[in-house]
């Protein structure tokens, strides 16, 4: 497993390519924007992209989808339907192209990687989290030192408490790969995260 990261877009969006090494395969994740950016760093790697996964809608996330749709019609895009519903409307623009449902505890296919779905709401309705391998893909709901905020069309702080906790009750250890800003670990983010330490109650 092999994991590429691009800031993307005009705040510098963390888009991810996951990709399988032993197939030649990869998932983008959270393609913000600069499609042929993302197209030409599969290319460089010799990969052949498969998924389109999305953490949530907001548009710094998904501005990208439509070029790389119209690069890739037969790659499916996995949003999940608290999110899908809510396409169109204020901060959540439309993709363009239909959307996958990908719903809590499913688990999607690259090569031989199984990747995860944890429904983590809050930052939006549809928030979810891709759990591949060590690594956790957090979107907006976990970030190094942070959380996402609840300000928005969609967010609640109550919610995205109970979405912390979830994240900081998995066993063991993990890379947190968050939607902004640079990665951390669960470890790190257990002992010195004030919000994540709030919502595992301590």
């Amino acid at each position: 497993m092999r994991i590429r990261v691009l800031q993307v877009g005009p705040i510098g969006t963390n888009c991810y390519l996951l990709e399988d090494e032993h197939t030649n395969t990869a998932a983008v994740i959270d393609p913000g924007d600069e499609a042929g950016r993302i197209l030409d760093t599969a290319k460089g790697d010799g990969v052949d992209i498969k998924l389109i996964l999305l953490t949530h809608a907001h548009f710094d996330h998904t501005s990208g989808v439509p070029a790389l749709h119209k690069a890739l019609p037969e790659v499916p895009v996995y949003l999940h339907p608290g999110d899908a519903a809510l396409l169109g409307s204020q901060v959540y623009p439309g993709l363009k192209c239909d959307s996958t449902p990908c719903n809590d505890g499913d688990v999607l296919h690259l090569g031989e990687l199984d990747i995860e779905v944890l429904h983590t709401p809050g930052h939006t309705p549809g928030g979810v989290t891709f759990k591949a391998g060590d690594a956790l893909f957090t979107g907006d709901t976990l970030f190094q030192g942070s959380m996402g905020r609840t300000d928005l069309p969609g967010g609640s702080y109550e919610v995205i408490m109970a979405s912390l906790k979830r994240l900081g009750q998995l066993s063991g250890d993990y890379k947190v790969l968050p939607g902004h800003m640079g990665g951390s670990t669960l470890e790190q983010e257990r002992a010195g995260n004030y919000y994540l330490r709030e919502a595992m109650g301590g």
